[in-house]
């Protein structure tokens, strides 16, 4: 079984957008779509409440043949058009969507960032970690969200295997990143960060990539947009995660990262499975 998952940085502008940008996005989504998954969980849609347009509807379905979604966006007290998780399967699937509380500070809940799907012998979980933010202003609010995850996954895996995916923010090791010395207090490689991850891992996952790809360097899911050379200099971060229930571990054949051209920001990432 194949899944996939990637920060797309605005649906919308992936569909209907008609920048150099938007063309390379929708480059990546062809890259995914030869994959055939079987699930493709996105994050950071920013649409609205309502959904997506006639306009975007039409786009969509060109772009994902064969596959229905379900999603969750941003709501009132949190910002509008802001976050917001998406998920794809195909249209023979079996499942049943739920979109969690877990009872996170601030308004994290209200930020669309949670969805599990639950099939019959596994959970399907995707998330979108709240970033900690310019200054750190919001890095107390991401250690307490860290904690209610955690406890989430955790029972989740009390029932059956647990697959979660996205973006979790955080490069976990100094291998995870180009520049770890220069960036130790940078938002997603503070130490508070990296613990979280940790006791997230030591709760009973796998970070399947690493799992596979033990001690290999300069490997990344992110790159700046905002430095203009990141991407040509491979100056990444790797903060995109395929995390798995220790007891499916040996069952995970392939996790890697799916090329995303010169277009800087996420690129998607794989994992196959046989669960």
């Amino acid at each position: 079984m194949k899944f996939v998952s990637w920060n797309i940085d605005s649906l919308n502008a992936a569909l209907t957008g008609t920048s150099d940008r938007a063309e390379l996005t929708r480059n990546v989504i062809d890259t995914i779509m030869a994959e055939k998954p079987d699930f493709l969980a996105i994050q950071e849609t920013k649409l609205p409440e309502a959904g997506m347009n006639a306009k975007q509807e039409a786009a969509f379905e060109e772009c994902f043949p064969g596959y229905v979604y379900v999603f969750v966006s941003s709501v009132p007290p949190a910002r509008k058009g802001y976050a917001g998780t998406m998920m794809l399967f195909r249209e023979d699937a079996s499942v049943k969507a739920d979109f969690p509380v877990i009872g996170a500070p601030d308004t994290m809940d209200s930020e669309g960032r949670l969805i599990t799907l639950e099939t019959d012998s596994f959970y399907f979980n995707t998330v979108y970690t709240p970033n900690a933010g310019d200054g750190l202003k919001r890095l107390s609010d991401r250690q307490e969200w860290d904690k209610r995850y955690t406890e989430y996954l955790k029972k989740l895996d009390a029932k059956k295997p647990v697959i979660a995916c996205g973006d979790f923010n955080c490069a976990h090791e100094e291998i995870d990143l180009k520049n770890p010395v220069t960036n130790h207090f940078s938002a997603g490689f503070t130490d508070e960060e990296r613990a979280g991850f940790s006791n997230l891992l030591a709760a009973g996952f796998t970070d399947t990539f690493r799992a596979l790809h033990p001690g290999q360097p300069g490997l990344y899911s992110w790159w700046a947009q905002r430095i203009r050379q990141a991407k040509a200099n491979n100056a990444g971060w790797r903060i995109d995660y395929f995390l798995v229930s220790n007891r499916a571990a040996s069952a995970v054949t392939r996790s890697e990262m799916l090329s995303s051209g010169p277009r800087a920001d996420h690129c998607p990432i794989v994992l196959e499975i046989d669960i």
